[in-house]
């Protein structure tokens, strides 16, 4: 069965957004986009300091199946991804809601960040997505 976590914000795209700090958030592929993919075998990640639109094709991740973009989920800046996957791609497909976070991006307010973060879907709508 897919893990949805309750305390995260989702796209249809099936990446999930997580809020660190008051204007920043945290973002990933979903494990249904994991389980989809198949064995990942490697990840392409933004540029950090780009200003990003939301979505907009901003990473790549390539799996034995496919390659597959990763569309930013809101509109922000980039200021920080995970270097430890281009190093080992495949912690996107055995913890892709913790170590397996892909990017994360920073906001100048904080009334915007939570109309944006309004506007994605929460983890009952996400598995009306996916059929879950």
């Amino acid at each position: 069965m897919t893990r949805t976590p309750e305390d995260l914000r989702y796209t249809e795209e099936h990446e999930w957004v997580r809020r660190t700090g008051p204007t920043a958030v945290r973002v990933g592929i979903t494990d249904y986009a994991q389980s989809q993919l198949g064995d990942v075998v490697f990840v392409q990640l933004p540029d950090v300091d780009k200003d990003v639109t939301t979505g907009e094709s901003i990473a790549e991740v390539e799996s034995t199946k496919s390659v597959s973009d990763i569309y930013a989920p809101l509109s922000g800046k980039v200021v920080a991804v995970n270097e430890d996957l281009v190093q080992a791609p495949e912690t996107l497909n055995t913890d892709p809601y913790d170590a397996g976070w892909l990017f994360e991006l920073a906001f100048d307010e904080e009334a915007a960040l939570d109309s944006a973060l309004g506007e994605l879907l929460d983890a009952a709508g996400y598995q009306g997505v996916i059929g879950g």
